[in-house]
């Protein structure tokens, strides 16, 4: 697992998806709107992606929890089909047969033994009743501590869903804490400002700052 300040490979794509938006935003289409030829935004794209682990950096937090709730959700054991979804049908099934057929025994054998059958059916019955009482007793305790783990696990959101909200939060955490700042720090001016011409040789014209601070020969 990567580092919490360190980008894996598969978080790369979310990192060019956030850096498209933040330069797509309003405030940058506008700084780098007098850049026919993409230069400007070109430069911009290749430094945040050459220092895209800094940039997260600063998202270090969420991309910490992103990472702990997709490797517990990787985990996560999966629901069992076939046999596996027999066993609630059978939870909820067997209590009831086993009371019915409880009911069943007992009513024969009290019958039976308040006639005067002679014999030992009468005692056989009830025997297998109360046997079957308990069982229908036993089951249903277990079917119904089943029932309350199946609701209170569906209190618990989806691990797709928790995947998904923590991977927005790094998001947007990464564009506010991170990708805006360091775009922003690093803007570069329109390319034809960058190359603003000196005066011809034989005027008078002062030189530009720019071209001063950057030494372009200029006219005395």
């Amino acid at each position: 697992m990567a580092a919490p300040h360190r980008l894996g490979p598969e978080d790369r794509a979310d990192f060019e998806a956030v850096l498209t938006q933040a330069l797509g935003s309003a405030g940058f289409r506008e700084a780098l709107g007098p850049d026919p030829d993409g230069r400007a935004e070109a430069h911009l794209r290749a430094d945040a992606l050459a220092h895209a682990d800094a940039i997260a950096a600063a998202a270090r937090e969420p991309y910490r929890d992103y990472l702990a709730v997709r490797r517990a959700a990787r985990h996560r054991p999966r629901p069992s089909s076939g046999t596996g979804s027999l066993l609630p049908a059978l939870a909820v099934l067997t209590p009831l047969v086993s009371t019915v057929s409880a009911l069943a025994l007992l009513a024969l054998g009290g019958t039976l033994h308040a006639v005067g059958v002679p014999g030992p059916l009468p005692g056989s019955l009830l025997t297998s009743g109360w046997t079957l009482a308990l069982v229908a007793a036993v089951t249903g305790l277990v079917a119904a501590a089943a029932l309350l783990r199946t609701a209170l696990d569906r209190r618990v959101p989806p691990a797709a869903d928790q995947v998904e909200h923590a991977r927005l939060i790094w998001r947007q955490a990464l564009l506010d804490r991170g990708m805006l700042p360091h775009l922003r720090r690093h803007l570069l001016p329109h390319p034809e400002a960058a190359i603003t011409p000196c005066s011809p040789p034989d005027t008078l014209a002062p030189c530009p700052a720019r071209a001063r601070k950057d030494r372009t020969p200029c006219s005395d």
